[in-house]
């Protein structure tokens, strides 16, 4: 057991979260950065983009209100012995770098081999949204996806592949307009064997 301790609350660490502000504090900070910027956030135009700043946040970072094992905890167990790849590519989404706070956009592929059952279609894009809706490197946001699948489906094997553009790279910095990462994470079969990696490339047309 860990046994380090929050020095300012005495809290294990694990333990210790930050207050989180209210809406009234969160528009405050919003106009500060407008301040910041360089502009005046009591003229006409600006009075009420604190507020929207606020409801988009509930959208862009909802999936830290929402549980990956509630998602997937509904399967199916008559598939008519269907024991092979099921893959769902080019479902779209966006997310936020957490080092720069602007959006990455792009595509998942994800794919399972079943064990003891599969989820509906759906699910699987809502996995994605259910991580991508926070604070996010591609990196971990595949991590965590591959993850999920593997501890709430217990497959024969996992793959995820994510494709995105981040906006921290083409608005900023070096400014490179159109460039893509791709970062994949390979599990059970799809690691041990492959042949199962080239169908996965194949069936999403990446290879």
């Amino acid at each position: 057991m860990d046994a380090r301790v929050n020095l300012l609350n005495g809290l294990p660490v694990e333990a210790a979260k930050p207050r989180r502000p209210s809406r009234a504090e969160a528009e405050a900070a919003v106009r500060t950065l407008i301040a910041w910027a360089g502009d005046d956030p009591s003229r006409e135009g600006l009075l009420e983009t604190p507020g929207r700043v606020i409801r988009a946040y509930d959208e862009f970072f909802a999936g830290y209100e929402q549980d990956a094992g509630a998602v997937l905890s509904k399967t199916f167990k008559e598939v008519g012995g269907y024991d092979d790849i099921v893959l769902v590519r080019d479902i779209p989404f966006n997310s936020h770098c957490e080092h720069h706070m602007v959006p990455f956009v792009g595509k998942a592929h994800i794919a399972y081999l079943p064990h003891d059952g599969v989820v509906g279609l759906s699910k699987l894009a809502r996995l994605v949204e259910v991580f991508a809706r926070r604070l996010q490197t591609q990196e971990n946001l595949t991590a965590q996806i591959v993850d999920a699948i593997n501890e709430h489906l217990n497959p024969r094997g996992a793959a995820v592949m994510l494709e995105a553009e981040h906006m921290c790279m083409s608005m900023r910095g070096v400014r490179a307009h159109g460039a893509s990462t791709v970062t994949h994470r390979f599990t059970g079969v799809f690691a041990e064997d492959r042949v199962e990696q080239d169908r996965f490339f194949a069936m999403t047309g990446t290879r």
